[in-house]
């Protein structure tokens, strides 16, 4: 968990991103501000990421893409590795609008670059699998589930499965994504009483896990008056399995 926190600047929570490995390859999913230095806290470099997957186009979720793509061109330790960067519908032309921006500080010399858009869908990157449903923010909005194999017959390790919701209301599809998953990562923006469209609260955590079954709840983009709140358990009230309250840097097994 690179940033469990929102917009809002604050010195315990980075804005929103996290890192899955699966399937030998490095996930990065969204990019809030300080994602790249977070990312070196947590040993890991621009050079080490497969894939960027992004759950909606808000500049809390994505104001480090730009400087993610210009730092892989410092000339001293270039990126060369191909770099897949995902969104939901519309990603392409906001990725699009950025480049006629910035211009040439946007175009890769030594590795290519693919955007690609999926929403609704499950595709196959081999050695894990990722399932899409569009979600309750804005039109762009998409959730992810992120699925691996058992490594082999006679292995005691079983495939995982892992669902981001990104910002979102309570909807079905989320409960849908998130079934029976064995850890099922949602927002939890604001406590019940300050709710608002767009965004779930701990009560709606807690039903959403509930309904959807699944093995692990990891709760995350706090805004400030979360601290003041018994988040855990408001969930408890509906949902009987484990809550975890994310922090930033925090490091969990599926």
């Amino acid at each position: 968990m690179l940033g469990s926190g929102t917009c809002v600047p604050s010195l315990k929570r980075s804005s929103p991103a996290l890192i899955i490995k699966a399937g030998g390859k490095v996930l990065l999913f969204d990019s809030g501000s300080g994602t790249i230095r977070r990312m070196l806290e947590a040993g890991i470099t621009y050079h080490d990421i497969d894939y960027i997957f992004y759950t909606h186009i808000h500049p809390d979720h994505v104001s480090d893409l730009v400087p993610f793509i210009f730092t892989s061109k410092y000339a001293e330790q270039p990126r060369i590795k191909q770099l897949d960067i995902i969104g939901g519908k519309g990603f392409k032309k906001f990725y699009k609008k950025l480049s006629k921006v910035y211009g040439k500080w946007l175009e890769p010399e030594l590795y290519k670059i693919n955007i690609k858009e999926i929403s609704n869908k499950r595709i196959d990157f081999g050695n894990f699998k990722v399932t899409t449903k569009p979600l309750a923010h804005i039109k762009e909005s998409v959730g992810y589930r992120i699925e691996t194999e058992a490594r082999s017959e006679r292995s005691e390790s079983n495939g995982k499965s892992i669902v981001i919701s990104g910002d979102t209301d309570y909807c079905k599809n989320l409960v849908k994504l998130g079934k029976d998953a064995d850890i099922l990562v949602l927002e939890c923006s604001l406590p019940d009483e300050k709710r608002v469209k767009g965004h779930i609260t701990p009560s709606l955590c807690g039903r959403i896990a509930a309904e959807s079954n699944c093995k692990k709840l990891v709760l995350t983009h706090f805004y400030p008056s979360c601290d003041n709140v018994d988040i855990a358990g408001i969930c408890r009230k509906y949902y009987k399995g484990e809550i975890v309250i994310a922090e930033d840097l925090m490091r969990i097994e599926a």
